[in-house]
């Protein structure tokens, strides 16, 4: 797999990983207290104090006066955080996040492909086009940064061309699915060619202004996506 090599981390955000992955892998328990200090030990107390306004802005920690740091259960996260998506990937929560993206995206991305059809502009449909070439022309390596970044693309396009702004606020969500796949190693080195055709399938029907087509063929795409992920999952 090739991927493009990640910024170096500040210290408050390997702070913010190293304690916001503990929290929702569960080995820190919910109401459990964090001392900034103890979470800054090593380091500045301004680098703890940043970290825990990161993982506050979450959901996953609550700070009040004379208790300090208290840690939130699961009902209280900002589920749609990139950065609590990927720690669920990463950890024992990794088949229930799986099974919650891809209903997420069952419900949303058909949806999407529909209101696409009636409302992309010119500028849109555009984009959709050259992101499934770039799909098809990088599908022997569906494991690497070029796939991965047109498969992003297409879906962020999708999502912003629907013409409802609430669907266009989720593209986030969408790309930290597309992404963790590859991170963790659950997309296939060489693409499901059905997968691919579905993709050229919906950005033809939006630029054609044929909404049931373009639906239709979303469904095929997320379903597979979902099967093949689960499967993957399982193997590990």
């Amino acid at each position: 797999m090739t991927m493009d090599r990640p910024p170096v981390p500040t210290l408050h955000d390997a702070l913010v990983d190293r304690v916001g992955s503990a929290i929702v892998h569960g080995e820190i328990a919910a109401g459990s207290r964090l001392v900034t200090g103890e979470l800054a030990e090593g380091s500045s107390r301004g680098a703890g104090r940043e970290a825990v306004r990161v993982l506050q802005s979450l959901g996953l920690v609550r700070v009040r006066r004379k208790t300090g740091v208290e840690v939130l259960p699961a009902t209280d996260w900002n589920v749609y955080a990139p950065e609590i998506i990927a720690w669920r990937l990463a950890g024992p929560g990794r088949d229930a996040q799986l099974r919650e993206l891809g209903e997420l995206r069952a419900a949303i991305e058909p949806l999407a492909a529909h209101g696409a059809a009636v409302h992309a502009d010119d500028a849109q449909r555009r984009e959709l086009v050259s992101a499934v070439m770039e799909m098809a022309r990088t599908e022997n390596h569906a494991d690497g940064g070029e796939y991965l970044a047109a498969d992003v693309r297409f879906h962020r396009t999708l999502l912003s061309a629907s013409g409802n702004a609430m669907f266009a606020a989720l593209g986030t969500v969408v790309e930290s699915v597309l992404v963790g796949r590859t991170l963790h190693e659950l997309m296939p080195h060489d693409a499901n060619p059905h997968a691919v055709r579905w993709h050229q399938d919906v950005a033809f029907a939006v630029t054609a202004g044929r909404a049931d087509e373009a639906a239709d063929a979303m469904r095929w795409i997320v379903r597979e996506a979902d099967d093949a992920m689960r499967g993957a999952a399982r193997k590990d």
